[in-house]
């Protein structure tokens, strides 16, 4: 289980940072654009950071599930990973929504592209991580 938990883990990062590709570079383009004064320059942004960010959370998301979650079927898993992008994805696109000036649409945006992260992260996890 051990090496389909690290299997699982490279394709999930692989996965959402090809997601946050997509999202951040060509969804929110416009929209990052308009708000420029609340980002760094692309120039300052620390991508080995990012990367790291992703790391982590792909690898506590792998963790809990192989860990602690006993019925490993696809239905469970995928449930697992809208619970995890709700409890991940709300609190960054609505509650950055709630503190910030940032556009509603960037808020949304953060709010369901992690819900689809995660969702097909749970996908995958439930494809690779078996009893």
């Amino acid at each position: 289980m051990k090496q389909k938990s690290i299997m699982a883990a490279a394709v999930i990062f692989v996965l959402w940072s090809l997601i946050d590709f997509v999202m951040h570079g060509f969804i929110l383009g416009s929209a990052y654009a308009r708000t420029a004064f609340l980002w760094r320059p692309m120039e300052e942004m620390n991508a080995w950071l990012i990367y790291l960010v992703t790391a982590v959370t792909v690898a506590v998301f792998t963790a809990i599930y192989a860990l602690f979650i006993r019925e490993r079927k696809m239905a469970v898993a995928l449930l697992y990973g809208l619970l995890f992008g709700i409890a991940l994805g709300f609190p960054m696109g609505y509650g950055s929504y709630a503190t910030m000036p940032i556009p509603l649409v960037i808020a949304r945006t953060w709010f369901f592209g992690t819900l689809v992260k995660t969702a097909l992260g749970g996908a995958v996890l439930g494809g690779l991580v078996k009893e």
